[in-house]
């Protein structure tokens, strides 16, 4: 966490935290049985461990957003939802609240007094219903940059996404979400960029002021 923190700061990149469920060797991608109390006290640590570290090189966090399993789960159940959002406004209620685009995240930030970012999906397929296909499904995740790069402006300047059904879904859409760990994330970053560019989209930080 440390180098990490220090790396974005020598770049000029806005630090966020990503808590978890505690599931190492899952890397947080299975869901587990917690209560909403518990997933509060979980992420209450982990967003003020990173707080600590950050400040101790002179950075603010920017923003939070739940990781794997726990995104998920706050996506579609409230109570998780609410717990999520108490954590961070406990922190720190400056923080900026990522969550899927009409998502129960979301209205939870909001009523927790919280910035909200509505988030989509460069790399993963959606259901019908807006949430996203687990990983384990067949084309859950989507690794071909024509696609890639087809989705994101669609999704951006026409704010709807084609779901696995061929349900349109409609977005609205604050930030886009690559994966590093999808193959080849970087060219695809890149190519995401370029194609929004050419799109007519100002591409620029959520921390920063229209």
């Amino acid at each position: 966490m440390h180098a990490t923190v220090a790396l974005a700061r020598k770049h000029g990149v806005a630090v966020g935290a990503h808590p978890a469920l505690p599931d190492m060797s899952g890397f947080g991608r299975r869901e587990m049985p917690f209560a909403p109390g518990d997933v509060e006290d979980i992420v209450t640590y982990q967003i003020g461990a990173l707080a600590a570290i950050a400040g101790a090189q002179g950075v603010r966090l920017q923003h939070v957003k739940p990781h794997g399993a726990l995104f998920n789960m706050a996506a579609r159940d409230q109570r998780f939802a609410d717990a999520v959002a108490r954590a961070a406004a406990t922190v720190d209620r400056s923080l900026i609240l990522f969550g899927l685009s009409g998502s129960e995240l979301i209205a939870a930030g909001a009523r927790a007094g919280l910035a909200t970012a509505r988030e989509a999906f460069a790399d993963r397929a959606y259901h019908g219903d807006g949430t996203l296909v687990p990983r384990g499904a067949p084309d859950a995740v989507i690794v071909e940059e024509a696609r890639v790069v087809q989705r994101v402006v669609t999704m951006v300047r026409e704010r709807f996404v084609v779901a696995t059904d061929g349900t349109r879904v409609t977005l609205d859409v604050d930030t886009i979400c690559l994966h590093g760990d999808t193959p080849g994330a970087a060219d695809l970053a890149r190519a995401i960029r370029v194609a929004l560019a050419k799109a007519g989209v100002d591409v620029r930080s959520v921390g920063r002021p229209a």
